[in-house]
C-alpha cells in the first residue's frame, strides 16, 4: 500500500536509531537475574577443580581388578567436601560418594552395586574399564574458557554457569527505562469511576509488563487528555525521568482529537516514520526526541498489544545490548481452516493452536479479528503471520506463527 512501511523496514529503522545500548553496571550474581550482559563472561576457575567420582561407590586402580573376584582392602572415604588426602596403593579402596574427588593413586570407580564389602575388605565382582566413573579434571570447563558473551540474558542456566566459574559479579546492562503514557479523554485508570462514554485503561498495563519481560524498567506516566497543556506536561515528565524510550498510546494518527505526534512536533520530535503495512495497528510512529526513542502505538488495545510484541520489546533488547533482537522469532505451522488472499498489509491473526508431539501445530485463526477485542487476544495462543499479498490458502496449508507464550521474548 502506498504510503506504509512494510513490517520489516519499520523495524530495521528503530533498531538502527538505537544508537547504542544504555551504559553498564556491576552487580552481584544473585541480583543480575535477567540483566543482559555487557562483557563477555570466562571462567575463573576449573570446574571440576579435580577428577571427581560420578557415581557412589571405591576409587580403585585399574590394575587391582585384572582377576575377578578381586579383595581390596579399605583405606579410608572420600565425600564431597571431605576428600581423602591419601594415596591409593596396591590392593586398597577408598570408599568414594558421587561428586567426591577421585584420591591419587585411584583410576576407576568401582560402583556399589558390583562391590560387597565386609568389615575393612572390598570383594569386586566385576572388572571396570580404565577411567570409567571418573569426571577428569576441567570436564566442564577450564580456568580461561569463553563461557558467555556480552548481550546474552543471565537467565537461570547462564546465572548458574557465571557462578559455578568463580563470578561473584558480573557487568551488566542497566535496566532501560520505558516512560509509557496513555492519552485520549475516554480513558479512566482502573478501579476508578467510569462514566457511560469512557472506558478502562488496559493498554499501559500490558505495555509495562512487556517492558519488564524485556528487560526494562516502565515508568507510568498515567493517562494524558486531549489537550495540548496535558500532552506536554507528561513530555516534560518523559524527560525529568531521563526516559531512554518513550512509548505513547493513541493519538498518533492525524484526527481532530490525534494530538500526540503534532506535540511531540512541537518539542522537536524528528519523525522517522508514521503508519505500517501492518494489521492490527496500522497508526505506528516512531522518531527520536533528543536523546529519547519515542514509539507512538495506536489506541485500540489489541493493536497496541500486538505492535507493543513487534516493536517495543525489540527495541528494549536493542538498548540493553542484544544482537538478535530484530531476529526472526516465527516459526512453522499448519493452518487450521481456509483463508482468503490478504491486501497489502501484513496480517497478525489471533489464533488457537493444536498440538501434539509428532506434528507441527495447526493454528486455527479466530473468526473476530477486530482490534478493539481483547477477549479473543487473551485467549489466543499465538499470531498466525500472513504476509502481505499473500494468496488464498488451504486448511492444511504451511503457514507461519509467533507463539505468545515464548517468541515474542
Amino acid at each position: 500500500m502506498s504510503g506504509l512501511l512494510p513490517v520489516a523496514e519499520a523495524l530495521g529503522r528503530i533498531l538502527s536509531s538505537v544508537s547504542r545500548p544504555v551504559e553498564a553496571e556491576r552487580l552481584g550474581i544473585a541480583a543480575a537475574a535477567g540483566r543482559t550482559l555487557a562483557e563477555p563472561v570466562a571462567a575463573l576457575r576449573t570446574q571440576p577443580p579435580f577428577p571427581a567420582s560420578a557415581m557412589d561407590g571405591y576409587a580403585v586402580r585399574g590394575a587391582d581388578l585384572a582377576g575377578i573376584p578381586a579383595r581390596l582392602r579399605l583405606v579410608g572415604t572420600s565425600a564431597a567436601g571431605h576428600g581423602y588426602a591419601g594415596r591409593v596403593g596396591p590392593g586398597e579402596a577408598v570408599r568414594i560418594f558421587t561428586g567426591a574427588p577421585v584420591p591419587e593413586g585411584a583410576d576407576v570407580i568401582l560402583i556399589q552395586e558390583n562391590a560387597e564389602a565386609e568389615g575393612d575388605t572390598v570383594t569386586a565382582r566385576e572388572g571396570v574399564s580404565a577411567g570409567r566413573f571418573v569426571r577428569p579434571a576441567g570436564l566442564d570447563f577450564r580456568e580461561g574458557d569463553a563461557l558467555l558473551q556480552a548481550g546474552e540474558s543471565l537467565d537461570a542456566r547462564r546465572l548458574a554457569l557465571a557462578a559455578a566459574a568463580g563470578h561473584a559479579e558480573v557487568a551488566v546492562r542497566r535496566r532501560p527505562r520505558v516512560a509509557i503514557l496513555a492519552t485520549g479523554d475516554e480513558l479512566v485508570a482502573p478501579g476508578a469511576p467510569v462514566a457511560w462514554d469512557q472506558i478502562v485503561a488496559s493498554n499501559a498495563l500490558a505495555l509495562a509488563a512487556l517492558a519488564r519481560a524485556a528487560g526494562a524498567d516502565p515508568i507510568d506516566l498515567g493517562i494524558a487528555g486531549d489537550s495540548l497543556p496535558a500532552l506536554e506536561d507528561a513530555i516534560r515528565r518523559a524527560r525529568e525521568v531521563r526516559a531512554d524510550l518513550f512509548v505513547t498510546l493513541g493519538g498518533a494518527s492525524v484526527g481532530d482529537h490525534d494530538l500526540v505526534q503534532s506535540t511531540l512536533a512541537r518539542e522537536g520530535l524528528e519523525l522517522g516514520f508514521w503508519r505500517v503495512a501492518l494489521r492490527p495497528g496500522k497508526p505506528l510512529m516512531h522518531g527520536r526526541l533528543g536523546e529519547m526513542l519515542v514509539i507512538g502505538l495506536p489506541g485500540n488495545p489489541v493493536s497496541a498489544i500486538v505492535c507493543g510484541m513487534l516493536f517495543v520489546v525489540p527495541a528494549i533488547r536493542a538498548l540493553v545490548g542484544d544482537p538478535r533482537a530484530g531476529a526472526d522469532r516465527d516459526e512453522p505451522a499448519t493452518l487450521g481452516r481456509d483463508l482468503p488472499a490478504n491486501d497489502g498489509r501484513a496480517d497478525y491473526m489471533r489464533a488457537r493452536l493444536d498440538t501434539a508431539p509428532d506434528r507441527l501445530p495447526v493454528a486455527h485463526p479466530e473468526a473476530r479479528q477486530d482490534s478493539s477485542m481483547l477477549s479473543v487476544l487473551g485467549q489466543a495462543e499465538a499470531l498466525l503471520v500472513r504476509p502481505p499479498h499473500a494468496p488464498a490458502a488451504k486448511a492444511g496449508e504451511s503457514c507461519r506463527i509467533l507463539r505468545l507464550d515464548r517468541s515474542i521474548l
